[in-house]
């Protein structure tokens, strides 16, 4: 199982907590950060836009990336939500291998 980060963007904090707690309790991801107020500047349906959102990491698998964006679609306000993986190319092993024990709980 190789380890992966997941970007998410959200409209509130109160809905990267949610959509962070769901996939927690579900054992899909590890671990979730959530970065404070950020600013986004894209286009979206022909428009320039500039809004503050929340956007979080998380630490799961590849295995478990597709039924992770499936979850944060089914919870997200957004019709076309960020939700992108990062490799993890190296890090602390130990780290590395808890992220893998912790997802392959999964009840």
């Amino acid at each position: 199982m190789q380890p992966i980060m997941i970007y998410v963007t959200c409209a509130t904090e109160d809905e990267a907590r949610t959509i962070a707690h769901n996939l927690l309790k579900d054992r899909l991801v590890a671990c979730v950060n959530i970065l404070p107020t950020i600013q986004s500047l894209y286009w979206w349906n022909d428009a320039m836009q500039d809004d503050r959102e929340i956007a979080f990491f998380a630490k799961t698998t590849e295995e478990n990336m597709d039924k992770v964006i499936e979850r944060v679609k089914s919870l997200h306000s957004y019709d076309c939500p960020c939700i992108v993986s990062l490799p993890i190319e190296n890090g602390n092993p130990d780290f590395l291998k808890w992220i893998v024990d912790t997802v392959k709980k999964q009840t």
